[in-house]
């Protein structure tokens, strides 16, 4: 069995503990809830007050030139798409990641439609569990071209890729269960179908590796604040594959949001758009420069892990954190209490564990959080547990399960207080 000794052990013996000395992790916290919000990184702070104080404060509206404000979205694309196996210039920061799945699923469905597909009657098809704003954008988007939105579960995914799908929108990573897909395998045989693929990248973007290129993906979305440690509504970034921009050059394939500054020329100010070229036409209105500074931040710590191993290495880090903590669990006391949601077989998990609790969920974690063991819920009955190998340590997850265990002997679980439902679980 696994001793805490053990665990500091391999604590002491990591080459990628020296990350966690770029973040700030508060004392008497276990922060397993990073596939949610990332903690802030030291660099944040200092350089969202040289925004404010001297680009903002002394440059003013020069700062758009001098401070290069006007690249950011591409600057910072670039960065998360070396993370993703996207080339230079394929990557986009831009809205918030429901913005930019709007976009990219409705660029998906006009390729379609100008390649002689009649999209009326056909279908979007995604997963029962997918994240909701996913299913509710996609729903909307289905309604619009006479089309329904098909939702099924994981195992039945290959048998649902029949003629009929237009379009297979998935998330790479189960927001509740933490299963991973295949991406170049599921990719492929909805190309075989004849259908597109849209992928969101939230709860995959810096946890584990990611090969757009490779897996010949279509288009793909995800956000800046989970993993990438941008901060609570960091922007999110968009990405289309080249073959598929290359033919948005036409000009009746565009993307639905045509914004000022997805115009090939954004400052002739022409009343007739435009598009831009490649990925930049994928941007709308204004960037928002201080969260865009904040992301940078977040995702410049992944050059300090490149020489470490990079992400393949913070993978490793990954199976090794989530393995520790489900056999933790399981062999804990109070093991047949809680039943095992996420996949045992790491390669097809991501960089969590969840656990489901049919009568308490929500009240546990809550009592969790009060000492300091800070996961989330997600309802029914599902306790969630990121594991951020950037951050977090062997050690806390010894010390998480050794929490759990003591809030579930004890019964403190049970006070009324864990069991009033705050806005946010």
């Amino acid at each position: 069995m696994t001793t805490r000794d053990d665990c500091l052990r391999l604590d002491r013996d990591d080459p990628l503990a020296r990350l966690r000395d770029h973040f700030i992790v508060p004392d008497g916290v276990i922060y397993l809830d990073g596939n949610s919000l990332g903690v802030l990184p030291r660099a944040t702070s200092a350089r969202v007050q040289q925004v404010v104080q001297e680009e903002w404060g002394r440059g003013l509206i020069r700062s758009w030139n001098t401070a290069g404000w006007i690249h950011l979205p591409q600057r910072i694309g670039d960065k998360i798409g070396a993370l993703i196996g996207a080339r230079p210039g394929e990557t986009m920061v831009a809205d918030a990641t429901s913005v930019n799945l709007y976009k990219a699923l409705s660029a998906a469905l006009t390729v379609a439609a100008h390649g002689g597909r009649d999209l009326r009657g056909t279908k979007i098809v995604s997963e029962r569990s997918n994240f909701p704003t996913d299913l509710y954008i996609a729903d909307s988007i289905a309604q619009q071209h006479g089309m329904t939105l098909e939702l099924i579960e994981a195992d039945d995914l290959p048998g649902a890729l029949d003629a009929d799908v237009a379009v297979l929108m998935l998330t790479h990573v189960n927001y509740r269960t933490g299963r991973m897909h295949d991406m170049a395998a599921v990719t492929h045989a909805a190309h075989a179908a004849g259908a597109l693929v849209v992928w969101d990248l939230a709860h995959s973007a810096g946890a584990v590796p990611v090969d757009l290129n490779g897996a010949d993906a279509d288009f793909a979305v995800g956000c800046g604040y989970k993993y990438l440690n941008g901060g609570p509504g960091a922007p999110a970034f968009v990405w289309a594959h080249p073959r598929h921009t290359a033919r948005m050059d036409d000009a009746q394939l565009r993307q639905p949001l045509s914004g000022w500054l997805g115009h090939a020329a954004p400052f002739e100010f022409t009343p007739e758009y435009r598009p831009g070229s490649g990925i930049s036409r994928f941007v709308c209105g204004t960037p928002p420069v201080i969260s865009l500074a904040a992301l940078e931040a977040g995702v410049d710590v992944f050059a300090a892990a490149g020489p470490l191993g990079g992400i393949a290495a913070l993978r490793t880090k990954s199976i090794a954190l989530t393995d520790l903590f489900i056999r933790l669990v399981e062999a804990s006391p109070v093991a047949p209490q809680f039943t095992l949601v996420t996949p045992r077989d790491s390669s097809i998990r991501g960089s969590q564990a969840s656990f489901a609790h049919a009568e308490a969920g929500y009240a546990i974690m809550q009592a969790l959080i009060a000492r300091g063991v800070i996961g989330d819920f997600r309802a029914p009955d599902l306790l969630r547990f990121g594991f951020t190998p950037l951050y977090t340590r062997h050690v806390d997850v010894f010390d998480a399960v050794r929490h759990l265990v003591e809030v579930m002997e004890s019964g403190e679980w049970k006070d009324a207080r864990f069991h009033a439902r705050a806005a946010v679980t």
